[in-house]
């Protein structure tokens, strides 16, 4: 059975062009263009992945993945002019999946689709089945949750595999490169800022001092003394 892709987009050149390239892929596409359609067709049927414009008349991308975040996990990627850190930011605290600004390459919205795709359906690909402890916190792969002083705290798919990946090397340096192939699912130059982003939502839920960051390097996890 096909993998279906909701694809929101307003501008009709951008959608065609993606609509043929996924077809050709071998998912089954349908098309939105705005965020009102989008979210009828979220509610017709199922969807694999979500691809999803942020500026978009009536409702925009935001409202539309505040909405599904609400009903559902299924996978969303967000596609977008706004390149700013800020727009980057509100879109994964509202547990966007992953974020692609334009001018893009076709072939890398291919690839960060399969890789989304790929986290979504191995969910514990990044961590082995044991807890992990570190301080008050206390992560559980096999139940997918984590606790900070017996309180469950809320991650998204991402931040919980980066996490977990921290927690399973805890004296190893990962460079931003390192950490978007095993966390990520791939490697694209320019994309270390995605990175930033999560490692900076996990120390706002978690306390600034869970991972250090090694100037020049990369990021490990925190001190445990």
């Amino acid at each position: 059975m096909k993998q279906r892709i909701l694809v929101v987009e307003d501008e009709t050149a951008i959608a065609s062009v993606l609509d043929a390239l996924l077809t050709e892929a071998g998912y089954e596409v349908t098309l939105a263009t705005d965020g009102v359609q989008g979210l009828q067709a979220f509610h017709r049927q199922s969807f694999s992945l979500i691809l999803l414009d942020l500026m978009m008349p009536q409702v925009d991308g935001y409202t539309v993945c505040r909405q599904i975040r609400q009903e559902s996990q299924v996978p969303i990627v967000v596609l977008t002019a706004l390149d700013g850190e800020d727009a980057q930011v509100k879109a994964f605290q509202l547990k966007a999946d992953d974020y692609i600004t334009e001018p893009f390459s076709l072939q890398v919205v291919l690839l960060r689709v399969e890789a989304v795709l790929r986290r979504a359906g191995n969910p514990t690909a990044s961590s082995q089945r044991k807890q992990y402890t570190w301080r008050a916190l206390c992560l559980d792969p096999e139940a997918r949750s984590v606790t900070l002083h017996g309180q469950r705290v809320a991650l998204t798919q991402l931040e919980f595999d980066l996490l977990a990946l921290l927690l399973a090397h805890p004296h190893q340096v990962f460079t931003r490169a390192h950490l978007l192939q095993s966390v990520w699912g791939y490697d694209f130059l320019g994309e270390e800022r995605a990175v930033n982003i999560h490692i900076m939502n996990l120390r706002r839920k978690l306390g600034r001092e869970i991972i250090e960051t090694v100037r020049g390097v990369g990021y490990r996890l925190g001190d445990e003394t």
